[in-house]
């Protein structure tokens, strides 16, 4: 493989280059020098990175800071695009649990009332030609399914039928994925690091993995998502700190590590037959239908950036992730990334390269 590249461009793209006064932040299109917040960045360069069919290019400060807020807020959750191409991202604070943005970048509105202020990890799921919503609430203890417009259908709390716990204070679920029969899986990954199904009916079922280096085991459990390329449903585990991805089958049997050795993983999403993975330690990586990595995307060259949370606006560079923590694609193969921030980022990387080609088998 060749190693990936990435560059400011100059030149041509230099006339995309505008200052702070000529940017609008503002959710109604006013006039941002007015209004735009004392932290915000204007618009530096265009960034390209990755190789042939992966490659792509920054939308610098897509994310416009919505009318009245000095910084977006702290993120640190997880990123979904529904079936109309709108945004959605998790919050850890606020009365807004959940920023739903158009491919424009501006805030179109916000869902959720402040008992789902912090989604870890974020699940969107069609039935029946709906859409809804799957989060992880890390610090709640508890799993939620949420229509769109961020009302609430149900909640499943601590599964103690499960053996698992001796205090439900040990459970601590970051991740959410469910299969095609309406099965829910849940990752508790800042707890016990094991996956949890339950059935269509919120019905303890089973769990399976438990803490430990051994293929079937974790060391943070972060990530789930049911992958269905290959015409196969398996479900993908981000095993955080182990720094791979592992499969298993719908009944919780374990199949295969399918990468090693990541930049500590904790979600992905699909496009064709390719996965893209956020890593925390400063790095977005792309594998293909073989999962073999194909690009690496926002290298953070700066060691001290990496994982960090408290990295300030003023020390981001265009195009450079500091601690991705989750990420989606969208319809056309572009890519979000939402950085656990105090602040608040997400980016927008638009995909140059022509489209993967799912594999036949």
């Amino acid at each position: 493989m060749k190693r990936s590249r990435a560059w400011v461009t100059s030149g041509l793209l230099a006339a995309a280059t505008l200052s702070l006064a000529t940017v609008t932040f503002a959710h109604d299109g006013g006039d941002a020098s007015q209004i735009a917040p004392k932290d915000a960045r204007s618009v530096t360069d265009l960034v390209i990175a990755g190789e042939g069919a992966n490659t792509y290019q920054s939308v610098p400060n897509w994310c416009q800071i919505p009318a009245g807020r000095t910084n977006l807020g702290p993120t640190h959750g997880g990123v979904v695009v529904d079936k109309k191409g709108q945004i959605y991202f998790s919050m850890n604070s606020g009365n807004d649990a959940i920023l739903v943005y158009g491919p424009d970048g501006k805030m179109i509105k916000g869902i959720g009332g402040k008992e789902h202020v912090g989604i870890h990890g974020l699940c969107l799921n069609e039935e029946n030609g709906e859409e809804f919503l799957y989060g992880a609430l890390n610090d709640h203890a508890r799993v939620v399914k949420l229509k769109l417009d961020g009302t609430e259908v149900w909640s499943i709390g601590v599964p103690m039928e499960s053996g698992k716990y001796k205090d439900a204070k040990q459970y601590h679920p970051t991740g959410v994925a469910v299969a095609p029969d309406g099965s829910v899986f849940v990752a508790d990954g800042y707890g016990q690091n094991w996956v949890h199904k339950f059935d269509a009916n919120q019905k303890y079922v089973k769990s399976f993995g438990g803490k430990g280096t051994a293929p079937g085991q974790f060391q943070t459990c972060h990530g789930i998502s049911l992958d269905r390329r290959g015409g196969k449903n398996l479900l993908l585990v981000s095993d955080r700190e182990n720094k791979r991805l592992q499969h298993f089958d719908l009944d919780g049997n374990f199949v295969a590590v399918i990468a090693e050795n990541l930049r500590r993983p904790c979600c992905v999403s699909f496009y064709g037959d390719h996965v893209v993975i956020a890593e925390l330690a400063g790095r977005v990586a792309i594998l293909d239908g073989d999962n073999k990595l194909v690009a690496a995307l926002g290298d953070n060259p700066n060691e001290k950036q990496r994982a960090n949370y408290n990295v300030p606006p003023k020390d981001w560079t265009e195009g450079i992730f500091n601690a991705p923590h989750g990420v989606s694609y969208d319809h056309d193969g572009n890519i979000y990334v939402e950085d656990w921030n105090a602040s608040g980022r997400i980016s927008r990387f638009n995909k140059v390269g022509e489209k993967p080609q799912a594999r036949a088998d």
